[in-house]
């Protein structure tokens, strides 16, 4: 990290965090935080540390306005911890006893995150701080939402604008025992369960603005078993129902009905996490929609989970840190590779992101999906959008991209079985150079391109890229963008696919994908032949018998 020493102002230093040295006298830090273009007052997420490493928070320093601190540590793991406040577009204040602070404010994942150092003596001090931005995807009709959120409602018209997140599905409902329907309140009512970590509010199925792009879909239930049938710890998984239009009063498993009931309300199923035990048979029988490209276990602060409930394959060449132990960037590729083989079996996922911030160690929106609605927002097209793969993921770069001038989410259906080449045009804009631009087929890098951007007006890299893509046989094509960070970790953007018919026929799987979901279905069929239902099991056995008929499309 490079560190400037000036008197008073920031100096920006583009392409890494913005840095000063104050040093000041005060007994009260007062702050504001403006766009650095326009000079107006915006909201942002804060984060103070005294010289001693203990995270501190402010409060807003204005009657109209709001300061939200969050304070989360997955236990046991001490260094994985989060400690901000999102403050409101007000200034805002902190009462500190003399010594040296650093204070870091970052806004979403399109503001050069701003680094200040400063001295508290015995008299206020007053700072504006001036942040940047290096990309406008709503200029290009672009708009981001989160699909996994445990922040309360009473906090997102804060949260939310704090981290310019369009549209949030804060879980409303929630359950984590087989068989219990979902709860609310903390004192269960006859066969609701609890609702983990406090109660929650429902305020109804219409959406809730907060301004004209800024959106809260409240009525959103999670399904997340980790007991039944009496036993304490028997874990099935998750998944979400979002933006329903009734509560939904049924336990699970099984899932199918629930599921025929979300879709006759016109609701989003989200698979959550691809490593859950009961995930691969959610997709066939509850027909999934939606599939996280970055879920809950990729934080701000340090990667915390390492092993997995089921294990991945050796196909998959993952990295890991030691046996058993995936790095991020493992775990992000064993989430992408499952993705990849289901759509190779011919479901027709979109991506998504969640975080599950409120309840783990990492900001709203972290991890996001944009959604292209056109010139201007419009809710009906974000969801339209998002079921669809008009679409792509990011934790970090801004990824544009169109195949033959059409978004993701297009579907290529051609009369006749014949070799094809596909123009795609990227256009990446990101906050470090990317390493790599790579163009999936099916699954497996077709090009990998270095490219070579150019610094944008505002700091920023921005890089463009054409390539034809050829393609041989129904399936789909995917582009996905690499930015390295320090130390040793890195984001990226990936796009929703562009699907491929030729002449109606099927995408077929490579045989060891297919063969490791039938492998799954088995394990858990036995598994779970003492504890499920009749109901419940049947659907591990008609999912097992989908991807046992997927099977025989495959060319040995």
């Amino acid at each position: 990290m490079t560190r400037m020493c000036v008197l008073v102002r920031v100096a920006a230093l583009i392409g890494c965090w913005s840095f000063a040295a104050v040093d000041l006298a005060g007994g009260e830090l007062r702050g504001r935080i403006v766009d650095a273009q326009t000079g107006r007052a915006i909201p942002a997420r804060v984060y103070l540390q005294a010289e001693s490493g203990e995270f501190l928070f402010v409060e807003t320093g204005h009657p109209q306005g709001s300061a939200l601190p969050y304070a989360e540590q997955w236990v046991p793991m001490p260094d994985s911890v989060e400690r901000h406040t999102t403050v409101s577009a007000h200034p805002f204040r902190a009462e500190l006893v003399p010594g040296r602070y650093t204070i870091e404010i970052e806004r979403g994942k399109t503001y050069f995150p701003l680094r200040q150092s400063f001295t508290i003596g015995e008299e206020p001090v007053e700072l504006t701080f001036r942040l940047q931005a290096w990309a406008e995807p709503a200029r290009r009709g672009w708009y981001s939402g989160e699909t996994h959120v445990h922040r309360r409602l009473v906090e997102l018209a804060n949260v939310m604008p704090a981290e310019d997140l369009n549209v949030a599905f804060p879980v409303t409902y929630w359950t984590t025992v087989g068989g219990i329907a979902p709860g609310l309140e903390p004192s269960a009512l006859r066969r609701q369960g609890p609702s983990p970590f406090g109660p929650r509010e429902d305020r109804g199925s219409e959406p809730i603005f907060l301004d004209r792009t800024h959106v809260i879909l409240p009525r959103n239930t999670e399904y997340e078993i980790f007991s039944l049938g009496g036993r304490d710890r028997h874990v099935l998984g998750a998944i979400f129902i979002l933006n329903h239009r009734t509560r939904f009063t049924d336990g699970a498993p099984p899932i199918g009905p629930i599921a025929a009931r979300a879709r006759a309300e016109g609701a989003l199923l989200d698979l959550d996490k691809h490593s859950w035990p009961w995930s691969m048979m959610l997709v066939p029988v509850a027909q999934v929609d939606l599939f996280e490209l970055s879920n809950n276990s990729v934080w701000r602060t340090n990667f915390g989970f390492k092993s997995t409930s089921v294990a991945p394959a050796d196909w998959m060449n993952l990295d890991y840190e030691s046996p058993g132990a995936l790095t991020e960037w493992g775990w992000l590729n064993y989430g992408w590779e499952v993705y990849y083989a289901l759509l190779n079996c011919g479901f027709r996922l979109a991506p998504t992101a969640g975080t599950a911030s409120g309840v783990h160690p990492v900001p709203l929106g972290y991890s996001r999906v944009y959604v292209h609605t056109g010139e201007a927002f419009s809710l009906d097209e974000f969801l339209t959008g998002l079921k669809t793969g008009r679409s792509f993921v990011t934790t970090g770069p801004m990824l544009f991209a169109t195949a033959n001038d059409a978004h993701p989410g297009e579907v290529f259906a051609f009369e006749t079985h014949e070799p094809r080449s596909v123009n795609v045009v990227v256009e990446a804009v990101s906050e470090r150079r990317l390493e790599a631009v790579e163009f999936l087929v099916n699954g497996r890098v077709a090009h990998r391109v270095t490219p070579e951007p150019a610094r944008t007006a505002e700091g920023a890299w921005s890089a463009r890229v054409e390539q034809a893509v050829e393609l041989a046989d129904s399936g789909w094509l995917a582009v996905r963008a690499i930015e390295p960070r320090e130390p040793g970790r890195k984001r990226f953007a990936h796009t929703a696919p562009w699907h491929v018919s030729m002449a109606g026929r099927f995408p077929t799987p490579r045989a060891e994908q297919v063969d490791y979901f039938i492998g799954q279905m088995e394990s858990e069929i036995a598994r779970n032949r003492e504890v499920l239902s009749a109901d419940a099991l049947a659907e591990f056995e008609s999912a097992l018998k989908t991807y046992r008929e997927i099977r025989g499309r495959v060319w040995e």
